[in-house]
C-alpha cells in the first residue's frame, strides 16, 4: 500500500505542517495527537491523553517529548513550540527531512548531513500507552539525544493553570513515576538513558487552532525531567509513557505488534472486495479502527462502542448507527457490529435511542428523532450482510416495541399522526434531527413537523420491518400497511416541476421549501419512496445547488441565511454548522443515490475519489468532519470523523458490489 509521504516541501513549511495531524488510538478511548511540525496547536495534542476514571473522562497526562541531537559539539532541535505572541523557537521543523504513515504511524525523518534520524510514535493497542522511539542512520559518529518530558494532568478539554503543587517524581529501574496531587500516576519506561529529574513548568505555548476557534488559546505544561540516550547506529532507543502499573516494557516487540494489526485490519475487509480497492480506500480500512473503542456502558457492562470524532466527540447514537456499517460491516467485524447493536437495545427507552451519555459518559439523553430510525438501517445492513437469524430473532422484540411507541407517540413530540401516518417530531427550544446546532436558546435550524430525512427513514423503518418478519415467519402486514400509507403520503413532500423536495412540511410556517441535503437520503436509503423520476429530480437538484468535492452543502449558497466558511467563534461556528456548511458523511449518500438513477456504479464510485487527496491534509490519512461551503473547500472542525470515513467505506463498497455484480451478469 503506497504511503502518505510529506517532504520539505510540507514539512519546512510551518503553516502546511501545522495543518497536517496524526492521530493514534488504543480501542479504549485513549489517543495521542499533534501535527507534522511537533508543536502544540490543540488543546487535544499530547501524547497520552487517556479517560481517569469514566469512560469520556480524558485527560492530557503527557503533551510532548521535546527532543535535542547533539552530534560532534553540535545540537539540532526536532521539535517545534510556538509561544504566546506568535514566538517560534526552536524553529526544529526545519529540520524534518520527510514524514509519512507506515500504516497508522507517524515517522518522521530528521536529516543533518550524512546523519539521518529517524522518530515513531504509536500506541499499544488495549493499554493506556503511548511508544516514542528513535534511530540513527547514515554514518559511524557518536551522537547523544536530550529529551524534555512535558507532562500534565489536565480535562483534554480545557487549559492548565499553573499551580503551586506539582507532581511528585521518582527515578526507578529504567523508568520513572509520575504522581499527581489528584492521586493518579504516570509511568515512564526506558531503554538504556541517564535520567535527570527536575520540574520546571513552561508557561505560555500558544495553541493557534484553539484561538481561530475562539476558546482559551495559552497553556502551561510541567517538565519532569530529562532522558539522554547515547545513540548506536542502526539501534532503536526510546521509551513508553503508560498509565498501566505493570506493563511489560519491549519496544522491539510493542512495533512488531503494531505493525501486525494494522496487517489484520487491512486485510479483514469483507471478502475480496478491497482486495484490489486502491490504497486510499484500504487507509480508510485502517481509519476505521480509531472509532472502535470498548467501555464501560450505563448498563455497568463493557461493550463495543463507537467514538464519533477525533479530538472532542465522544460516543453519539445518532453517530454510531450511521458510521456502523461503514466502520464494522464492510471491515469484515461483524461480531462488533452485532456487539453494539446489542448494547443499544438494551438502551432503547420510550422507542429511542440515546443521542449522547453525559456525566463522564454514564447518563444516556434521548434527545433525538434520528438515531432509532437509522438503528433499522443498521440491522438490515449486519443481517443481509451475516444473514444472523437467532441475532435478529433476540432483538425483534426490541424493534417491535420502537415501532409501537412511534405509532403511538413518545418524548418531544415524536409520533405518527394518524392522519397521514407520517412522522412528526420537535418542540420549542429543542434540536432532535442530525441538523442540531444551538447557540444558548437559539436553536439553528428547529424543523418542527415532518422532517423530509426522517420520514424517509420511517417509511425505511417500515419497509425493513416487513421484511424481517417475513424473514421470521411473523405477520408482516401491519408494517407493510403502514408503509404503503407513508409511501402515498411522502408524496407530499414533492415541489415538483423538478425542484425536488420540502425539507419539512406542516412546520409552525408551513412547508419548508429551503434546498437543504436532506432529500438525498430519501433516494440513498434503502427503500425509497419516491418514484425514479421524482428520484432523478432530487439528484439533479442535489448535485447543482449543493454538491462539492468534499461532500454536500447544507444550504444552498441562494438561501440568504448562506454562510460559506465556517470559522469564528462558538456562536459563529455553531450558526455556520448547517448553514452553507459541507457535510463529508453525505457524499457517500450522494453516489448512492446518483447509482440508484443512473444504474452506473463506476462513475457514482468516482464521485468518492476527492477525498483521496483531502487524505493528505489536515487530519492525516482521515476525513475531516465538515468543509468550508465556499471554495476551495478547506477542511473544518474534528480532522477524523466517523460518519464521514464510515459512509464513504460503505458506499464504495456497495457499489463495488454493484460493479462486480453487473460483471458477473
Amino acid at each position: 500500500m503506497k504511503q502518505i509521504r510529506f517532504g520539505r516541501d510540507c514539512c519546512g513549511d510551518l503553516e502546511q505542517a501545522e495543518r497536517r495531524e496524526w492521530l493514534l488510538t488504543n480501542g479504549r478511548g485513549s489517543y495521542a495527537a499533534g501535527n507534522i511540525a511537533t508543536s502544540l496547536t490543540r488543546r487535544y495534542h499530547g501524547l497520552l491523553v487517556a479517560p481517569l476514571s469514566g469512560a469520556l473522562d480524558r485527560h492530557l497526562m503527557m503533551a510532548k517529548a521535546d527532543a535535542t541531537i547533539r552530534v560532534d559539539g553540535r545540537e539540532w532541535p526536532l521539535f517545534t513550540n510556538r509561544w504566546f505572541g506568535d514566538v517560534i523557537d526552536p524553529p526544529g521543523y526545519r529540520n524534518i527531512e520527510s514524514f509519512h504513515l507506515e500504516g497508522r504511524m507517524p515517522v518522521w525523518r530528521f536529516a543533518f548531513g550524512h546523519l539521518i534520524l529517524e522518530m515513531r510514535i504509536w500506541m499499544e493497542w488495549g493499554q493506556m500507552t503511548t511508544y516514542v522511539a528513535y534511530r540513527m542512520t547514515g554514518g559511524d559518529d557518536t551522537a547523544s539525544l536530550s529529551i524534555n518530558l512535558l507532562a500534565n494532568r489536565r480535562d483534554h478539554h480545557g487549559n492548565m493553570h499553573i499551580r503551586d503543587t506539582t507532581a511528585s517524581v521518582t527515578e526507578s529501574d529504567n523508568g520513572l513515576t509520575i504522581e499527581w496531587p489528584e492521586g493518579d500516576s504516570l509511568y515512564l519506561h526506558t531503554t538504556p538513558a541517564s535520567i535527570e529529574l527536575w520540574q520546571h513548568w513552561y508557561e505560555g505555548f500558544q495553541l493557534q487552532g484553539e484561538e481561530a476557534r475562539g476558546l482559551a488559546s495559552v497553556d502551561n505544561n510541567l517538565s519532569v525531567g530529562r532522558l539522554i540516550y547515547q545513540l548506536e547506529p542502526g539501534e532503536w532507543s526510546g521509551f513508553a509513557v503508560t498509565l498501566e502499573p505493570t506493563t511489560s516494557f519491549n519496544l522491539a516487540a510493542s512495533m512488531q505488534r503494531f505493525f501486525d494489526r494494522d496487517a489484520l485490519l487491512i486485510n479483514g475487509g469483507d471478502g475480496d472486495l478491497f482486495t484490489a480497492a486502491p490504497d486510499w480506500i484500504r487507509q480508510l480500512l485502517l481509519v476505521a479502527d480509531d472509532f472502535l473503542i470498548q467501555r464501560p456502558l450505563p448498563s455497568g457492562k463493557t461493550g463495543d462502542s463507537v467514538i464519533a470524532g477525533y479530538p472532542w466527540f465522544g460516543d453519539w447514537g445518532r453517530d454510531t448507527m450511521i458510521s456502523l456499517p461503514g466502520l464494522t460491516v464492510t471491515s469484515g467485524r461483524r461480531d462488533i457490529a452485532r456487539s453494539i447493536l446489542l448494547n443499544y437495545a438494551d438502551l432503547a427507552d420510550h422507542g429511542q435511542l440515546p443521542n449522547r451519555f453525559t456525566g463522564a459518559g454514564e447518563r444516556a439523553e434521548y434527545n433525538t428523532v434520528d438515531a432509532a430510525l437509522w438503528y433499522f438501517e443498521a440491522w438490515r445492513v449486519y443481517v443481509d450482510a451475516t444473514q444472523d437469524q437467532r441475532t435478529l430473532e433476540k432483538v425483534f422484540p426490541v424493534l417491535q416495541k420502537m415501532i409501537d411507541w412511534h405509532l403511538k407517540g413518545t418524548r418531544y413530540g415524536i409520533g405518527m399522526d394518524p392522519t397521514d401516518h407520517l412522522l412528526s417530531a420537535g418542540e420549542p427550544g429543542v434540536q432532535l434531527t442530525w441538523m442540531d446546532a444551538k447557540v444558548g436558546e437559539w436553536v439553528v435550524t428547529p424543523r418542527i413537523g415532518k422532517p423530509v430525512e426522517i420520514n424517509a427513514l420511517w417509511y425505511n423503518a417500515l419497509c425493513i420491518m416487513a421484511d424481517f418478519s417475513k424473514r421470521l415467519a411473523k405477520p408482516e402486514q401491519p408494517y407493510r400497511g403502514t408503509a404503503e400509507a407513508v409511501y402515498k403520503s411522502f408524496q407530499r413532500f414533492q415541489r415538483g416541476n423538478g425542484e425536488g423536495l420540502y425539507d419539512l412540511i406542516d412546520g409552525p410556517m408551513g412547508n419548508d421549501a429551503t434546498v437543504r441535503p436532506n432529500q438525498i437520503l430519501a433516494v440513498s436509503l434503502s427503500h425509497t419512496p419516491l418514484a425514479l423520476s421524482t428520484c432523478r429530480d432530487v439528484v439533479n437538484l442535489c448535485g447543482r445547488e449543493l454538491l462539492t468535492s468534499y461532500g454536500l452543502r447544507s444550504v444552498s449558497p441562494r438561501d440568504k441565511a448562506y454562510c460559506g466558511h465556517y470559522k469564528g467563534g462558538v456562536a459563529d461556528r455553531d450558526g455556520a454548522y448547517h448553514q452553507g456548511t459541507v457535510w463529508a458523511w453525505l457524499l457517500g449518500h450522494y453516489a448512492l443515490a446518483e447509482f440508484r438513477v443512473t444504474g452506473d456504479a463506476t462513475a457514482a464510485q468516482q464521485r468518492l475519489t476527492p477525498l483521496a487527496d483531502h487524505l493528505c491534509d489536515a487530519g492525516v490519512g482521515a476525513i475531516s468532519e465538515i468543509f468550508d461551503g465556499d471554495p476551495p473547500h478547506e477542511p473544518r472542525g474534528a480532522p477524523s470523523q466517523a460518519w464521514s470515513v464510515a459512509c464513504t467505506l460503505e458506499a464504495w463498497w456497495r457499489l463495488e458490489q454493484a460493479k462486480r455484480s453487473k460483471a458477473t451478469d
